[in-house]
């Protein structure tokens, strides 16, 4: 096979990384602009994709915790980016929380945003939605978050409550008004037990949160969106019995999606051994019959996307209390993994790679609002993955990009190598190559007014 690159020089290291998109123009060309850019002609790569590889559009994550500034020992933006580079991510979109200060002010965009410096790969925003920011979310918008982000229940950090029925209510009257996304991780805390110690067996935890904590906020969160036409967003479903609450709001003329999580495809509750605190994640992963059900509607469209929830701490935190699952930190560290975990499932469910990448690329771009990237076509940006769908690899966390060494993944022989990653048509991963980081830094900064604080 034989990829047809745009180019162009990478940018001065001292130039804005917010610049503007003529600073970057390495788009696929339309036109006659794509004649000029035929094989042979000036400012074009030809680059041989081997026949045992496929070359695919640049993967999108639009629920990854990057927790820097203020908790950068948990994950930083060079581990994060070198993490989704090798993964074959090229768009990452940062959560809110985790970081301080939480992104719940366009001061504090301002601040996350220095944090990033010149991006590996393009990295773009989501707001905070907590009773604090309530009323003032369009100073958010305006300053370049693709949306806001709300809990219904407790967050797991101070900083960061969350919301009760009467401010949700709220937040989709002000989303409506301003059609301004909303994303929401939807438990309903009525349904949770509280905090505190719960043992190294894994049952308890998933006790703790039943499938009807999800269905009753999912409910909540559908009918605000539907009184005041807001746009909506499910966070890691995972609860599969829920999406028929997701399909009658679609049919009442909702504008819902929904998304899941890899671990909640690749694992299931009997697999989970005493202690091993790597697979605690809220909501949590539940038993085989569900994550089939959850198969399905991914393999169907009625769930528009996979992506990682990348929500990494540092070791002590997750093993917090000897491996009990009450008291370790909630979250899987799964950002470099997260396509290939998605494959090696797929894969032996008859699944084919299109699905696949249509929910781990296309489908988040359309959530996150970003359409030049997630697809290989005229006018979209030169993000592209060369992968070998059925070479396999065993993971090991310590290899592993991410700051920390623990993945609930650790050991898992999984299909899909990403040998190269492009951005904006330049080689930003190469893992065939001494050092597979280039050095050139071609991402930019999506959607962001905010360059300086």
């Amino acid at each position: 096979m034989v990829a047809v690159l745009p180019w162009a020089p990478a940018q001065d290291p001292a130039a804005d990384p917010a610049a503007d998109p003529a600073a970057h123009p390495a788009e696929l060309p339309e036109g006659d602009a794509a004649k000029a850019r035929r094989p042979g002609a000036p400012g074009v790569r030809v680059v041989d994709v081997p026949d045992d590889a496929v070359l695919l559009p640049g993967l999108v994550d639009s629920h990854v915790h990057v927790n820097d500034p203020g908790r950068s020992e948990w994950e930083g933006f060079a581990t994060a980016l070198r993490a989704a580079a090798a993964g074959g991510v090229t768009t990452i979109v940062d959560m809110p929380l985790n970081s301080l200060p939480p992104t719940i002010s366009p001061d504090a965009l301002a601040v996350k945003v220095a944090a990033v410096g010149r991006p590996l790969v393009d990295v773009g925003f989501w707001g905070g939605a907590v009773p604090e920011s309530l009323g003032h979310l369009r100073a958010l918008r305006d300053a370049g978050v693709l949306g806001v982000k709300a809990f219904t229940s407790p967050s797991g950090v101070p900083e960061f409550p969350h919301l009760d029925e009467a401010e949700v209510d709220a937040l989709m009257a002000e989303c409506g008004q301003l059609d301004l996304l909303a994303v929401v991780h939807a438990e309903d805390p009525a349904h949770l037990a509280g905090d505190g110690a719960l043992g190294v067996a894994y049952e308890p935890f998933l006790r703790s949160r039943p499938p009807r904590a999800e269905a009753s906020a999912i409910a909540r969160v559908l009918a605000a969106a539907e009184r005041h036409g807001a746009r909506v967003h499910v966070l890691h479903l995972s609860d599969a019995a829920s999406l028929p609450l997701v399909r009658a709001a679609r049919e009442r003329g909702v504008r819902v999606t929904v998304e899941t999580c890899p671990h909640y495809l690749s694992f299931d509750a009997a697999q989970i051994p005493d202690g091993a605190t790597e697979f605690k994640c809220c909501p949590p992963i539940r038993d085989a019959a569900n994550r089939d059900a959850l198969w399905a509607a991914v393999a169907s469209g009625e769930i528009d996307a996979v992506v990682s929830d990348h929500s990494p701490s540092t070791p002590d935190l997750k093993r917090r209390g000897g491996g009990d699952f009450g008291l370790a930190w909630g979250g899987i560290s799964s950002l470099q993994v997260a396509f290939a975990a998605t494959w090696t499932a797929a894969r032996a469910r008859g699944i084919d790679l299109a699905t696949v990448v249509a929910r781990c690329a296309s489908g988040p771009a359309r959530i996150a609002g970003l359409p030049d990237v997630g697809a290989i076509e005229v006018g979209a940006r030169a993000h592209l993955v060369e992968l070998a769908p059925e070479e396999t690899w065993r993971v090991d966390a310590a290899r592993l990009q991410h700051r920390n060494a623990v993945s609930a993944y650790h050991g898992a022989q999984l299909a899909g190598v990403v040998r190269r990653t492009w951005v904006a048509g330049e080689v930003v991963y190469d893992a065939g190559a001494p050092d597979p980081f280039s050095g050139a830094r071609p991402g930019r900064l999506r959607g962001v007014a905010v360059t300086s604080v």
